[in-house]
């Protein structure tokens, strides 16, 4: 069921970001917030747009995304060649006007992906993040993206990664990694992993 567009919050980008993987490659994330509790998108096109230290565009990454019901999210764009530029600037944006569907409370409060297990080892060579995953509800929950973002004592995000796991099974526990060929830019200080699946997907029974 549709949810009337004059009653549904804007989202907000709280923030966009390039981050190194290896020289000329780079991951791009955005951070978001859905400040409406029942409402969600289950698909919508956007686009990251980045510049250089003089503010020259030098590329852009096109997708599309869903926008999960009330809290924070990420949209993750991995391996973005920029050939011998820098971004320096990352801008985000939703190239269309979104569709809100109805999300009933009951279905958001069933479906819960808790993280426990947090580790991060080898930051100073080739960094590993291991967590664990677990499907607390009774639901199968296909095609779930986890992203792992890294800050630093500022609270500025350093790095990020993504992972996925194509099902979680009722009560599943899976163990989850995140990979970097290089050491971190900064020193991580806080971890944040956000298990990102389309909630029109999951079926109750």
């Amino acid at each position: 069921m549709n949810a009337d567009p004059a009653l549904v919050d804007s989202v907000s980008i709280l923030w966009a970001r390039a981050f190194r993987v290896v020289p000329g490659r780079y991951n791009a994330v955005a951070y978001i917030i859905n400040h409406n509790k029942n409402v969600a998108v289950q698909k919508i096109n956007y686009r990251f747009r980045f510049a250089d230290a003089n503010n020259v565009y030098i590329g852009k990454r096109e997708g599309t995304t869903f926008i999960p019901p009330a809290g924070n999210f990420a949209v993750f764009e991995p391996g973005i060649d920029i050939g011998n530029s820098i971004p320096v600037y990352t801008t985000f944006v939703f190239t269309e006007t979104p569709v809100w569907l109805q999300v009933s409370q009951n279905k958001i409060d069933q479906l819960k992906v808790l993280v426990s297990n947090i580790n991060l080892t080898n930051e100073t060579t080739s960094p590993n993040l291991s967590a664990s995953l677990k499907n607390n509800s009774l639901f199968n929950i296909p095609d779930v993206n986890v992203v792992a973002i890294l800050y630093d004592a500022g609270g500025n995000a350093i790095s990020a990664s993504r992972t996925y796991i194509s099902q979680l099974a009722p009560l599943q526990m899976s163990n989850i990694n995140f990979t970097w060929p290089e050491p971190f830019s900064g020193v991580v200080v806080s971890k944040e992993i956000i298990p990102l699946y389309d909630i029109f997907s999951v079926k109750l029974q």
